[in-house]
């Protein structure tokens, strides 16, 4: 396991171990949604209070996402709410509108950001925040952190609701 700037090694396999700063966690998200299209990962959860400081805006994130958007996937998203998603992360709001029928967005406000996981879900690999005000965390492909994050997260989504319409309809 490496330790501070998790990188890939020479075969190609994602970055394992600990991460610090938001430029490192950034990074990690840009590598886990290419790698997500390069692999066809069936499904995804993302998770965040409000995705403020996550790259889902950047030309090379919605070029992966596209590229990943394929029939029978899923990416599931969890947030106290969406408003920093929808000031800060224009490219993503609209490829979430193209995709809608494979992007769940759902909110909990209810649980404090104490425990409102940051976090990359895939069964493949992970990436989540530990520490949210210093932004340092881990990544892995290791089986029990991602068994216990997915249980983490399934427990935050079934306090949760639908959010984050993809269109509005008004009069």
């Amino acid at each position: 396991m490496t330790t501070n700037n998790p990188s890939f090694d020479t075969s190609g396999a994602l970055p394992q171990g600990r991460f610090s700063g938001p430029t490192e966690f950034a990074e990690l998200v840009r590598t886990g949604f290419a790698t997500a299209a390069a692999q066809g990962w069936r499904d995804i959860i993302i998770c965040d209070s409000t995705f403020e400081d996550w790259p889902l805006g950047e030309r090379a994130v919605a070029q992966s996402l596209q590229d990943w958007s394929k029939s029978g996937r899923k990416l599931t998203m969890l947030a106290k709410n969406y408003n920093e998603v929808m000031r800060r992360h224009a490219r993503f709001v609209t490829w979430r509108r193209t995709w809608a029928h494979m992007v769940e967005c759902r909110a909990n406000a209810a649980i404090s950001d104490d425990d409102m996981p940051s976090a990359l879900w895939s069964p493949a690999w992970v990436v989540q925040k530990i520490d949210m005000a210093r932004c340092t965390g881990v990544c892995g492909s290791e089986p029990a952190r991602k068994v216990a994050l997915r249980e983490r997260l399934e427990e935050c989504l079934k306090l949760s609701s639908p959010s984050f319409a993809a269109t509005t309809l008004g009069l």
